[in-house]
């Protein structure tokens, strides 16, 4: 029984290896299946659905009165929302993880609240706050500041919706970081912003690259808050998402397809660009 026991016992590492390639292979199949039937299936819809007759769909689409306008403020603002999150949303993840003061749990919670809020309540708080009828909006209209049915109500509804996506890829770089390498440098006698600067900031540039990528992208099709803030006005304030909102509603399926593949190209480019951007970085 012994010299039995001991015949069968090597084969089981091979057996356990065998059932671990087996669920490696079982989990990839689930991943590429997952991704699969709810990215590549829609994606693969919506762009042989917009140039199944080739660009007819799109340039019918683009002669649409303010169909360009559309594209060129939605990019605009998209680019606009994600430098001034790039910017604050540094320095808030900055605060947040270098600093102790009273109330930074509740900093930190409040940072999640776009997350948490529908983008449709959003731009009704902003049209609460800054509309012609609210004390605020009128002072600011009586200074000749129009921000509700104007570019700078898209641009604060975008800022407002995508803040979270930069503080959250900045914050598990920053605990990461030694602290020991800022206080050298302050002992060697580099100021508070020289220190961010040499120190900080060359570490947390793929993070940040990274956050306003994803709030680009993000800004690039929002759509709930935008409807209420913009007043969808064309050639003056109509978005490319509510355009297309716009030509699906009149029953112009495959021109809204087309702005739509238009509107992922920018961004699936940005991508490409930022991944090419990313390794550079990492091989030097």
């Amino acid at each position: 029984m012994a010299a039995r026991a001991q015949e069968i016992r090597p084969a089981r590492p091979f057996a356990s290896l065998a059932r671990f390639g087996l669920g490696r292979i079982g989990l990839r199949a689930t991943a590429a299946v997952y991704l699969g039937v709810f990215i590549l299936l829609p994606l693969g819809a919506v762009v042989s659905h917009g140039f199944a007759e080739g660009l007819t769909s799109l340039t019918s689409a683009l002669d649409t009165p303010g169909a360009t306008a559309a594209i060129r403020l939605t990019v605009m603002t998209a680019v606009a929302a994600s430098v001034l999150n790039a910017v604050f949303g540094t320095l808030i993840a900055y605060t947040l993880v270098r600093f102790r003061f009273p109330g930074r749990t509740l900093l930190s919670a409040v940072v999640d609240l776009p997350f948490a809020i529908p983008t449709l309540v959003t731009g009704v708080m902003l049209v609460a706050l800054y509309g012609p009828s609210s004390p605020v909006g009128a002072w600011l209209e009586s200074h000749g500041v129009h921000i509700v049915f104007a570019p700078l109500g898209i641009l604060l509804a975008l800022t407002f919706v995508t803040l979270p996506f930069v503080v959250r890829s900045v914050q598990p770089v920053l605990h990461e970081l030694d602290v020991a390498e800022e206080e050298a440098a302050r002992v060697l006698g580099a100021s508070g912003w020289t220190t961010f600067w040499k120190v900080v900031l060359p570490a947390l540039r793929p993070a940040i690259l990274a956050g306003t990528l994803l709030t680009f992208a993000r800004a690039l099709g929002e759509f709930g808050a935008v409807v209420l803030v913009s007043g969808n006005l064309t050639g003056k304030t109509l978005t490319a998402p509510v355009f297309i909102f716009q030509l699906a509603s009149q029953f112009r399926t495959p021109e809204a397809a087309a702005v739509a593949t238009l509107l992922f190209g920018l961004s699936f480019i940005l991508v490409i660009v930022t991944d090419r951007f990313l390794r550079a970085g990492a091989t030097r």
